[in-house]
């Protein structure tokens, strides 16, 4: 009894050892993932419009600035605005001291009063004068000559007929001889004067004049440096200085923005400023600011920046409240390019492949994942246009598409349906916690 007892034990054994392998055979066959459908979600591809937006941060700049700097250095006799006034252009801002430019200005002032009063003495009395002077010289001596002239032709008759004595004619003849040297004179000394002393004495008068005036206008220049004038119209922003401080040199004494409107300027790639032109609209996002402030394209450089290899994008954004702050870093949104009738699916469904090739998962009306290659166009907002590979109307799947497998059999979910799963998986997460 005892041997048959322990020859039983084994066959025993080895009938259990079956039927659990059995057992563990039909329980995995029947949790196959081939007979299980996967949940998903899905959406539908729409025929609709789609922009491309090119985003990217700035920081907004007032469309005109000035930074005061004194040409002389003088300490500050009164300041007329304080940081925050609203200033038009011309508008006194500053005075430095300038006393002695004050007396600077009347000394040349009279000088240049003398020069006028020499430019014009010269001018209708002491050249005409000197010229009508010369003119009679000349006439006079042309008498004295004519006289001489017709004495010597008498005496010559005289002596010829032993009236007088051949010493009375050379007394007449010597006369002749002096009187001609003498209408010479006066003849060359009129023609200087038509040729080069008449303008000489003109150019020079004229010329002391403009130096005086010179002189003048330069004092004048200086005493008008003192005076600090806006270059534009604008607002205050800095006014470092007191009364009485002089400012160091070259340092700015007054800062003054025109913020009726901001810039918010961009650095692009070239491709997207190619897209670009003025006029075309933009968003910008201001911190503090609940909605986004409209703008539109004010410039586009026509270079490429040498340093970056960029181009210099300028947006406008109109600023009449002064809402808007210079510095202030902000978020552009430009619109670029539109495509009327596209079609278009969530970007998420959209997966790139390694080879870099872009695919969607496609539901067959049998229920099963179909992997699909397409070509993409625009992207925004996250949506992708899809220029081939697929139409409108067929459904494509959104979550998991990046990790489902071709001809896998699928179950189409709406994210409605999987949201009371996720919150009651969370909140018994949260209880076990």
């Amino acid at each position: 009894m005892d041997r048959l007892s322990f020859s039983s034990r084994p066959l025993f054994t080895c009938c259990s050892l079956v039927v659990s392998l059995v057992v563990m055979l039909a329980g995995c066959k029947k949790e196959s993932p081939e007979s299980t459908p996967v949940s998903v979600e899905t959406a539908t591809a729409q025929i609709r419009s789609i922009t491309e937006h090119i985003t990217t941060d700035a920081v907004l700049a007032p469309i005109a600035e000035a930074a005061i700097s004194p040409k002389i250095s003088a300490p500050v006799k009164k300041f007329y605005v304080q940081r925050g006034a609203h200033v038009k252009a011309g508008q006194l801002l500053a005075t430095l001291e300038n006393g002695d430019l004050e007396a600077a200005v009347t000394d040349n002032q009279g000088a240049f009063d003398a020069a006028d009063a020499n430019y014009q003495t010269a001018v209708k009395a002491q050249v005409p004068e000197d010229y009508q002077k010369a003119e009679l010289d000349l006439a006079q001596a042309k008498a004295n000559l004519d006289l001489a002239q017709s004495i010597v032709n008498s005496r010559k008759q005289l002596y010829a007929q032993g009236a007088i004595a051949g010493r009375e004619l050379d007394t007449s003849q010597a006369a002749l001889v002096q009187a001609q040297a003498a209408y010479d004179a006066a003849k060359q000394h009129l023609d200087a004067m038509k040729a080069v002393s008449r303008e000489a004495a003109l150019k020079a008068a004229k010329g002391n004049l403009e130096s005086a005036r010179g002189k003048y206008q330069g004092a004048e220049a200086e005493l008008a440096w003192s005076e600090i004038r806006s270059p534009i119209a604008g607002v205050v922003t800095d006014r470092p200085l007191y009364a009485g401080e002089t400012p160091a040199p070259g340092a700015p004494l007054i800062t003054v923005m025109d913020t009726s409107a901001l810039l918010a300027k961009v650095h692009l790639s070239q491709p997207q400023a190619q897209l670009l032109k003025i006029g075309d609209l933009a968003s910008v996002a201001v911190p503090g600011l609940t909605d986004s402030v409209p703008g539109k394209i004010d410039l586009v450089s026509p270079a490429l920046d040498p340093g970056s290899t960029t181009v210099e994008v300028w947006i406008r954004l109109e600023n009449p409240k002064g809402v808007l702050r210079p510095g202030t870093a902000v978020h552009v949104s430009i619109a670029g390019r539109t495509v009327p009738e596209a079609v278009v699916v969530p970007s998420v469904s959209v997966v790139v492949t390694t080879s870099g090739k872009s695919t969607v998962i496609i539901i067959g009306s049998d229920g099963v994942a179909h992997q699909t290659a397409v070509t993409t166009g625009l992207s925004d907002a996250g949506q992708t246009q899809i220029v081939s590979g697929l139409k409108a109307g067929q459904q494509v799947v959104t979550t998991g598409a990046a990790s489902l497998d071709d001809g896998t059999k699928v179950k189409v979910e709406s994210a409605a349906d999987q949201e009371p799963e996720s919150a009651a998986g969370q909140s018994k997460g949260d209880g076990d916690q």
